[in-house]
C-alpha cells in the first residue's frame, strides 16, 4: 500500500537536489505533489521527467508573502487541500563572521528564516480547518552543534529548529504534527564548493562511511510526512550517518 495515497503534498526548493528526491519518493507513494521553486527552468524539467504522474510546479519565491499566498489559493482550488507541507529550501552565503557583509546575513535569513514562516503560516491556516496536516522543516546538524564560517546558516536553522517546537505546541491539538530534519553532510549542489580534502575528512569521522544522499533525506521526509508518524510531533530527527552523536 502507498504510504502517502492521496495525499496532497507540497515541497519548497523542489526542483533540484534533495528537493526533487523527495518529489520522486512522494510521488511513488501516491501522493499529488506539487513543487514550489524559483527556477522555472528546473521546474519545467522536473515536469518533463516525470510525464505522467500527478506533479505539478508553481514558481514561487517563498520571501514574498503575496506569492506564497497566491500559489496556496491556486492548490486549494484545485485540490480542496493540502496535507504536508515540506519546507525544504534553503541557500547558503558562507563567510567568516568578520568577512560576511550585511547582504550575506540578510539573504539566507531572508529564505532560510522568512520563507519557512510565511509558508507554513499561509499553509497550516488550511490545515487547521481541515483538522489534520503534516509540517516537516529541513533544519540542519549545524543549526545543533555549530559550524565554522556559518554564522547566517547556522542562525537560520537553530530558528527553523526553535520555530518548529513552537508550532508543534500551538498545532498539535489541531491536528497538525510539525518536525524537523537535521541533515549532516549530503552530497547535493549545496556541497559542491567544498575541498575534497575536506569531504574525506567528513566520510571517515561519519561512522557509516559516507556523505547522505539526497534520497536519505527524502526517506527522512516520506516517514515524517506519512501516518506512521502520527504521533510524533516537535521532534528533529538528525539523518547524518552518525557524524555527531
Amino acid at each position: 500500500m502507498q504510504r502517502l495515497n492521496n495525499k496532497v503534498a507540497i515541497v519548497t526548493g523542489g526542483a533540484k537536489g534533495i528537493g526533487k528526491a523527495t518529489i520522486k519518493r512522494f510521488l511513488r507513494e501516491g501522493a499529488k505533489v506539487i513543487c514550489w521553486d524559483i527556477d522555472q527552468a528546473a521546474g519545467a524539467a522536473l515536469l518533463d521527467a516525470n510525464q505522467g504522474t500527478p506533479l505539478q510546479f508553481q514558481q514561487v519565491n517563498t520571501v514574498d508573502r503575496e506569492s506564497v499566498d497566491k500559489a496556496v489559493e491556486e492548490v486549494i482550488v484545485k485540490y480542496g487541500k493540502i496535507d504536508i507541507l515540506i519546507n525544504n529550501a534553503g541557500i547558503t552565503r558562507d563567510a567568516t563572521l568578520k568577512k560576511m557583509t550585511p547582504e550575506q546575513w540578510k539573504t539566507v535569513l531572508d529564505v532560510n528564516l522568512t520563507g519557512v514562516f510565511n509558508c507554513t503560516q499561509a499553509i497550516s491556516e488550511h490545515m487547521v480547518q481541515q483538522g489534520a496536516g503534516k509540517i516537516v522543516n529541513a533544519a540542519s546538524i549545524v543549526g545543533l552543534y555549530g559550524n565554522f564560517g556559518q554564522t547566517n546558516y547556522v542562525a537560520t536553522k537553530s530558528g527553523v529548529i526553535g520555530m518548529t517546537k513552537v508550532w508543534a505546541r500551538e498545532l498539535g491539538r489541531k491536528g497538525i504534527c510539525v518536525n524537523a530534519i537535521a541533515p549532516g553532510f549530503i552530497a547535493t549542489e549545496m556541497v559542491g564548493t567544498i575541498p575534497e580534502k575536506v569531504i574525506q575528512n567528513l566520510e571517515e569521522k561519519t561512522p557509516v562511511g559516507r556523505m547522505g544522499t539526497p534520497e536519505d533525506i527524502a526517506n527522512a521526509y516520506l516517514f515524517l510526512s506519512s501516518d506512521e508518524a502520527n504521533f510524533i510531533n516537535g521532534a528533529v530527527l538528525s539523518v547524518d550517518g552518525g557524524l555527531v552523536m
